[in-house]
């Protein structure tokens, strides 16, 4: 008799806990990944001239607005 068969129940548990954990670290790779990429889009926003940022519709002001947001927000 194996151990699956006489701990079912057991090793279920152990395998969702697993599975849990997997997923957790998968989402704070996420969400660190969508905070950088967020710091690295308001620098690359600061670089840009005025020129440039009235080509793509925005203002000194609207990309200074978006500097000064903390990076976990959207």
């Amino acid at each position: 008799m194996s151990q699956s068969s006489i701990f079912p129940s057991a090793l279920t548990a152990q395998r969702a806990q697993i599975t849990s954990s997997a997923g957790t670290l998968a989402l704070l790779v996420t969400g660190f990944q969508a905070w950088r990429e967020r710091s690295r889009s308001r620098r690359d926003l600061m670089r840009l001239s005025e020129h440039q940022l009235q080509d793509i519709g925005l203002s000194r002001l609207d990309a200074e607005t978006e500097w000064q947001k903390p990076f976990w927000q959207p």
